[in-house]
């Protein structure tokens, strides 16, 4: 597979705190890369990093394109969504409303068109189309995240903690779903998970982040089968 995302001797800071101090990574074309590592390791600030919403140095490329520097918005446009830490649902909104907003920058009727294919993935959003988003459960709210990333029509999806505050069975459930958006989307995805044995399972490659460095990387079975970082590191 062809490189989406490359990373290189990337540095991410908030004023003067630096976060994340030279790291490496890819993200591959229909592929799943997981980010893993503890609480405050620079896992969410990587997926900020990418989308511009932090200071940030080094050489960040999409489709061999250089987008450090580049405004958030401009990202967006190139084809990078966010479904963020706390999924970000508007609770006031209806969960149309919800969707609107992630297709902001498409022409009305071609958003419309493509509810339809959203709905082939998360037909509660079809049941609920007209709820209010604040009335949703936690499963449901995630679905809607995802889909109102997913209208933007991405190259590039970036995942923080889908799971988190997720039962077991829904988790399951999201995993399914986001298995086959992969397959039928062909997007990429880099995937942030505390819940390190479902992203191991669902990831082809993966990264460990220990205080803002990269202290291993590969395929993501073998990171899996390795008892010391699974010690150490992942909690399992």
């Amino acid at each position: 597979m062809s490189i989406l995302l490359q990373a290189k001797g990337l540095h991410a800071a908030y004023g003067e705190t630096r976060v994340l101090h030279g790291i490496d990574f890819t993200v591959h074309q229909g592929g799943v890369t997981a980010l893993l590592g503890a609480n405050g390791a620079g896992k969410t600030t990587t997926l900020r990093a990418i989308c511009g919403l932090c200071r940030v140095e080094g050489d960040l490329q999409l489709n061999s394109v250089q987008i450090t520097g580049k405004a958030t918005e401009d990202i967006v446009r190139m084809g990078v969504a966010h479904v963020p830490d706390g999924r970000g649902t508007f609770m006031e909104l209806s969960v149309e409303e919800n969707m609107r907003l992630g297709a902001y920058t498409r022409p009305a009727r071609q958003a419309t068109e493509d509810f339809e294919r959203i709905f082939g993935y998360f037909p509660r959003l079809k049941e609920r189309f007209k709820q209010q988003a604040g009335t949703l459960s936690g499963g449901e709210q995630q679905m809607l995240a995802i889909a109102r990333a997913l209208l933007m029509r991405p190259r590039l999806l970036l995942l923080d903690e889908p799971s988190f505050g997720l039962a077991p069975l829904i988790v399951q459930e999201i995993f399914r779903i986001l298995q086959r958006i992969r397959d039928q989307e062909k997007v990429g995805m880099l995937l942030v998970e505390q819940n390190a044995s479902i992203a191991l399972e669902f990831a082809e490659d993966a990264y460990l982040l220990e205080t803002g460095h990269i202290v291993m990387s590969g395929k993501a079975a073998d990171i899996a089968k390795d008892e010391g970082v699974r010690r150490s590191y992942l909690g399992y």
